[in-house]
C-alpha cells in the first residue's frame, strides 16, 4: 500500500512568545501563570475574530494560521495594542510582552498542527522582533504592502537558524511619526464623504455596521458552540453559591453619547443582582476591565472565578429600546437562556426587573418578595435623572478636586428633575464629604452639615438605600459615633451584601472599633468579588494589617497603592504615611524617616491630630499607637 500522502497548503503562520519568560516565572511562578493565562486567552479570542486558528499553544508560544496575511496582520496589530494597555495596569517588572512573528509560506499539516519552513520562519521572524512588536517576512510584506495603513523598517537579509536562504525582514511601525495627523486627515475626508452619501444609503450602511456588530451575539444565541472554561484554571476557587460576571453591554446605536446609557443598563442589571445574598455576583469596576475588548467567554470567566457569563448589547433609537441578552454557563459551555426585548425607554426599569427574573429563574435560585422588591428600591421614573446620576458616579469615583466638583453639579441636576431620586440624594451627600475630607472646602463643618441633610433626604425617601446607610457611617465616624456609624454600615451591607463598596464601608468601620480581623476578612472578601478592586481599598486595609502587628502584609499592600499611584489612580499619601507606621513597628528607622520625608513633600504641613483617618479609632490606645509609630519616624 502507497503511503498517505502529506497534506500541504499555503497559508499565514502567526507565531508569538513572551520577552523575559524565564525571569518572570523566576520571580513569581503563580502571578506568571495567572497572567499568561489570561493574555493567550485575549489572543485567541483577536485570532477567532480575523478568522484565524490557534494551531498550538505551548508554555508561553503560541501559534495560529490564517487564511489571509492581512488578517494576521491586523490580527497582529491588535494583540499588541490590546496587551499595551492592559501592560500598563500592571507593575513594570511584572508587564508580559509579546513577540510576534508572521510569514506566508508553505506548510504540512497533520493531525491539525503545522510543520515546515513556513511554520520555521514565522518563529524565526519572532525571535527578531522587539518586546511589544512585529517582525513580519518578505513575502508577507509584498501581500500588505498598501493595503494596511502601517509603515515598515525593512531590516534587510537575514540570516536564520535551519533556513538554507538569507530572509528578507519587515518590522511593522506600531507608532509611526505624524500619525495623528494622517489619522485626523483621514477623518476630515471620511466626514466630508458621509456627507455627500444620500439619506437613503446612509441608512443601509448603518443596517450593515449594526448587523457587523450585532452577528457575534446574533450566531452565539443562534447555538454555535462555546469553548469549555476549566475550573482548574480559574484565577480564584470557585464560590459555594452560583457566581456570575456581568460583561458591559455593547452599544450598537451608533451614537458614543449613549455610552452613558448602555453603561448605565449594564450597572443596574449589575445592582439588581447583587441585591439576592445567594447569588455572588462580580462587582462593576472588574467587569468593565472588558469593555470594548474583544473576549471569549470562557476566558472571562477563568479570569473572575466564576460559572455563568451574562452578555448582551443595547440599541437605542429614540424612545425606544432593544436590548439582546444570552446567560452562559461557562463550565459545561452552553446557553441556559437568551432573549430580545424591544421596549419604550419609559418601561426601562420594568425591563431590568425582568432581565434578572429571568437570569435567577435560569440559575434556580429562589427569591423571597422582600429581598426582590429591594431591587429597585430607590429607583426613578425620570430617565434623565437617572442618566446625570451616572454622570455624577462617574466623576465621583475618580477621587479628584474638579471631577467632584462635576459631579456634585451632576447630582444637583437629577435632585432637581426628581426630588424623590434617593441614590441621587446620597451620591451628592458623598461629594460634601469628599470636600470636608479632603480639604477641598473652606467650612468643613458646612460641607458635613449639608452631607447630613442630604443623607437625611435620601433616607427619608427610602430607608432602603444602601448608600444612604453607608453615607450615614461615614458622618457619623467624622463625629466619632463610631458604634453608630457601624451600625449604618452594617445595614447598608445588608440591603446590598454583594456590593463591594458597602463591604469596603462594614470593614473600615469594624476597624474603627476595634475588630481589625475581621476588618481584614470583609474587605478580603470585597476585594474577591472585585477582582480589578479601586485602589483606595488598600488604604482601609493596611491600617488593620498594622494594628494586628501584621506589618509585612501592611507593606505588600502599600507597595500596591505606591505602584497604583504611579498609574494615576490614587494620591500616595496614605501609602506613604502606612509606610513609615510599618518600618517604625519592624524597628527600621532609617527606612520610616524616608517615608516620612515623602509625607511632607506631599504635605508640608502635616499634622498627626488633623488626619481623620488616623484618628478615627474607638478606643484611643489604637491612635497612640500610630501617633507613636509616626513620632518614631520624625513626623508630629
Amino acid at each position: 500500500m502507497a503511503p498517505q500522502e502529506l497534506k500541504r497548503k499555503l497559508t499565514a503562520i502567526l507565531s508569538a512568545d513572551v520577552k523575559g519568560y524565564s525571569r518572570l516565572m523566576g520571580e513569581n511562578e503563580e502571578e506568571t501563570i495567572r497572567t499568561l493565562t489570561a493574555y493567550k486567552g485575549v489572543m485567541a479570542g483577536l485570532v477567532e475574530g480575523y478568522r484565524g486558528r490557534v494551531v498550538d499553544a505551548p508554555g508561553d508560544n503560541l501559534l495560529a494560521e490564517f487564511a489571509s496575511v492581512v488578517d494576521a496582520v491586523r490580527c497582529a496589530v491588535d494583540i499588541q495594542e490590546e496587551f499595551k494597555g492592559r501592560n500598563k495596569e500592571l507593575r513594570e517588572d511584572r508587564r508580559m510582552e509579546f513577540r510576534i512573528g508572521i510569514n506566508l509560506g508553505d506548510v504540512v499539516e497533520e493531525d491539525n498542527k503545522l510543520f515546515g519552513d513556513g511554520v520555521n520562519i514565522a518563529a524565526r521572524m519572532e525571535g527578531l522582533a522587539e518586546a511589544g512588536g512585529i517582525c513580519v517576512s518578505g513575502t508577507v510584506y509584498d501581500h500588505v504592502k498598501g493595503k494596511l495603513t502601517l509603515q515598515y523598517d525593512y531590516l534587510g537579509k537575514q540570516t536564520v537558524k535551519n533556513i538554507a536562504e538569507p530572509v528578507r525582514v519587515y518590522r511593522v511601525v506600531m507608532e509611526p511619526p505624524a500619525s495623528a495627523s494622517r489619522v485626523s486627515a483621514w477623518r476630515r475626508r471620511g466626514l466630508n464623504s458621509w456627507k455627500r452619501i444620500h439619506p437613503v444609503f446612509k441608512v443601509l450602511i448603518a443596517l450593515i455596521v449594526a448587523a457587523a456588530v450585532l452577528s457575534p451575539l446574533y450566531s452565539r444565541i443562534g447555538g454555535r458552540s462555546i469553548e469549555v472554561a476549566s475550573a482548574e484554571k480559574m484565577a480564584f476557587p470557585l464560590p459555594d453559591k452560583p457566581s456570575i460576571v456581568v460583561l458591559p453591554f455593547v452599544n450598537v446605536s451608533g451614537d458614543k453619547e449613549q455610552e452613558y446609557f448602555c453603561d448605565g443598563i449594564t450597572d443596574q442589571i449589575i445592582t439588581s443582582l447583587s441585591m439576592i445574598p445567594r447569588l455572588f455576583v462580580i462587582a462593576r469596576d472588574s467587569t468593565f476591565f472588558y469593555k470594548g475588548k474583544a473576549v471569549k467567554v470562557q476566558k472571562v470567566a477563568e479570569e473572575m472565578g466564576v460559572r455563568y457569563v451574562l452578555e448582551g448589547s443595547v440599541q437605542r433609537s429614540g424612545d425606544t429600546v432593544r436590548i439582546l441578552v444570552q446567560l452562559i454557563d461557562a463550565i459545561k459551555g452552553v446557553h441556559l437562556w437568551s432573549e430580545r426585548y424591544d421596549k419604550k425607554v419609559k418601561d426601562i426599569f420594568a425591563l431590568q426587573d425582568e432581565i434578572a427574573l429571568k437570569i435567577m429563574t435560569a440559575l434556580q435560585v429562589k427569591l423571597t418578595e422582600g429581598e426582590y422588591a429591594s431591587d429597585v428600591a430607590g429607583s426613578t421614573s425620570n430617565l434623565q435623572a437617572l442618566e446625570y446620576f451616572w454622570h455624577a458616579e462617574e466623576h465621583f469615583f475618580r477621587l479628584a478636586r474638579e471631577d467632584n466638583a462635576a459631579a456634585r453639579t451632576w447630582a444637583e441636576k437629577a435632585v432637581a428633575l426628581d426630588p424623590r431620586f434617593a441614590s441621587a440624594w446620597a451620591i451628592l451627600g458623598y461629594t460634601h464629604t469628599a470636600d470636608a475630607g479632603n480639604g477641598w472646602s473652606n467650612s468643613p463643618a458646612q460641607s458635613m452639615k449639608r452631607a447630613e441633610e442630604c443623607a437625611q433626604k435620601a433616607l427619608s425617601i427610602n430607608d432602603s438605600t444602601a448608600k444612604a446607610q453607608s453615607l450615614m457611617c461615614t458622618i457619623r465616624t467624622v463625629q466619632a459615633k463610631y458604634d453608630e456609624a457601624l451600625q449604618y454600615a452594617e445595614r447598608a451591607a445588608a440591603i446590598n451584601p454583594n456590593d463591594p463598596t458597602m463591604l469596603v464601608r462594614l470593614g473600615y468601620a469594624m476597624r474603627n472599633v476595634g475588630r481589625f480581623d475581621e476588618s481584614i476578612a470583609m474587605i478580603k472578601n470585597a476585594m474577591r468579588i472585585c477582582p480589578y478592586y479601586p485602589a483606595y481599598y488598600l488604604t482601609f486595609i493596611a491600617p488593620s494589617y498594622l494594628l494586628t502587628g501584621r506589618y509585612q502584609e501592611a507593606i505588600d499592600a502599600c507597595e500596591q497603592l505606591l505602584d497604583r499611584s504611579r498609574k494615576g489612580e490614587i494620591n500616595p499619601f496614605f501609602a506613604h504615611v502606612y509606610l513609615a507606621e510599618a518600618y517604625a513597628g519592624l524597628g527600621q528607622i532609617d527606612k520610616a524617616k524616608v517615608q516620612a520625608e515623602e509625607v511632607l513633600k506631599i504635605k508640608p504641613n502635616f499634622s498627626m491630630k488633623n488626619e481623620l483617618t488616623l484618628t478615627a479609632y474607638k478606643d484611643p490606645a489604637h491612635k497612640e499607637w500610630q501617633f507613636a509609630a509616626l513620632r518614631k519616624a520624625g513626623l508630629k
